[in-house]
């Protein structure tokens, strides 16, 4: 039996239900004109911002340097109309190398006509020491610029200028309130500023961190976090000749809790734990009074690390030589950063964004090298927390060779304005 065809009249309906389809479909191909052309006139003010922050070296213990460049990023905050300070460090998280004084952070909010909260984070120091600057100048060569500390994070920084810049110029308020945050130490840990971030960021429904999105510009949702184990054992010293029974051989007593120590890894959960520093004794004839040692930990969860540092607390109560005396100290550095599924709606959100200018946009949902202050950020915060906005890049940390992208200027510039528009009005929910 010959099968029967669709009512003419249905097939009209059917065609222009479909083209309206293909209609809407190529509509959200495209980028929004007006942003994406003025993120294409914003990349070369951002250029010249870059030169400028590139210029002023701000190395995590050039205090002096420091203060040169958060005046720099709060005077064009406060151009761009923020309610700007200059803040001083008075909640200090001492770790073992923090020195003695913590360089400023940048404080800016724009308060807008919405009720969503967005923040954005970047940080202005450097591992770089004072004097560098000659040998790593800002220079454009070729689709590449390069600078001292440009990749990590002073695009950040300048990223977010313009990023506020554009919206300013695209007369968009429809955020509640758009919060802006660089701090001065974050390449030491951020011991200063981690508890000032957890606090701001505690109600945001997005924080975005601009450090650098690497070579191909992925976006991160967890980071590894960073901890130190120090063990410290006091014993004896005596004459390891005449009378070595008189003595508490504290090397002893350290090669043990480190033994004991050293099975404390569980690699399928991402938690690592390896001693890489030890020292004792002062002479090969006396019996060491004295040893330390340090260890490297990593994790993936908040968790893992206290319950790390309560194993390792239980293990130096069982001791080799019970004379002896045996302390731990643990720290965080940095907690891990962990996907949240605001995280991912968000992040996903991105690529669709990515897509209407015809670009692939990554995403890393796994852990992969050191942490950042996004970390900091998710501590207390139920919202979404993105790390990876800032610029294409390499090279960070290098003498000689630290660039960015500058044809990653324009996307990441449309992809955060976007991100922060879309947010704010409901459409990216």
């Amino acid at each position: 039996m010959p099968r029967s065809h669709p009512a003419a009249s249905l097939v009209g309906p059917l065609i222009a239900s479909l083209w309206l389809t293909y209609a809407a479909t190529s509509v959200q191909a495209e980028p929004i004109a007006d942003v994406h052309m003025l993120a294409q006139k914003e990349q070369q003010p951002l250029l010249d911002t870059l030169r400028d922050l590139v210029a002023i070296e701000s190395g995590s213990k050039d205090i002096e340097g420091l203060n040169q460049i958060a005046e720099r990023v709060a005077g064009q905050l406060k151009q761009l109309g923020g309610t700007v300070e200059i803040l001083q460090p008075t909640d200090i998280y001492r770790l073992d190398d923090t020195p003695e004084k913590i360089g400023p952070a940048v404080h800016a909010t724009f308060k807008g006509t919405g009720s969503k909260k967005i923040m954005l984070i970047a940080h202005m120091d450097t591992v770089y020491l004072k004097g560098m600057l000659k040998d790593q100048p800002f220079r454009i060569d070729g689709d590449k610029a390069y600078g001292l500390g440009i990749a990590d994070d002073k695009q950040g920084v300048a990223l977010i200028l313009h990023t506020v810049a554009l919206l300013q110029k695209l007369a968009f308020r429809d955020y509640g309130t758009l919060t802006v945050l660089a701090n001065g130490d974050e390449e030491i840990s951020s011991p200063g500023w981690r508890s000032t971030i957890t606090r701001f960021a505690s109600d945001q429904d997005a924080v975005f961190s601009f450090e650098g999105g690497g070579t191909d510009g992925t976006l991160r949702l967890a980071t590894s976090g960073i901890g130190s184990a120090y063990l410290t054992v006091q014993g004896k010293s005596s004459h390891a000749g005449a009378r070595p029974e008189g003595g508490v051989n504290a090397l002893y007593e350290l090669s043990h809790q480190v033994l004991q120590m050293k099975d404390l890894s569980k690699p399928e959960q991402g938690l690592k734990l390896n001693w890489t520093v030890s020292k004792s004794g002062t002479n090969r004839n006396v019996i060491p009074a004295d040893a330390t040692a340090q260890a490297d930990a990593r994790a993936l969860k908040v968790s893992d690390f206290d319950e790390l540092e309560k194993a390792l607390q239980d293990k130096i109560k069982n001791r080799l030589l019970p004379d002896s005396k045996v302390e731990l100290k643990f720290e965080v550095r940095r907690p891990p950063l962990e996907a949240n599924e605001a995280s991912r709606r968000v992040a996903a959100y991105g690529k669709t964004i990515y897509q209407e200018l015809g670009m692939s946009l990554k995403v890393d949902e796994k852990a992969t090298g050191g942490g950042t202050d996004a970390a900091f950020a998710a501590l207390k915060t139920s919202g979404a927390v993105v790390e990876g906005m800032g610029l294409s890049g390499f090279g960070a940390h290098s003498n000689d060779a630290e660039y960015v992208q500058i044809n990653s200027i324009v996307p990441r510039l449309y992809l955060a304005t976007r991100m922060i528009m879309d947010l704010s009005t409901g459409k990216l929910k």
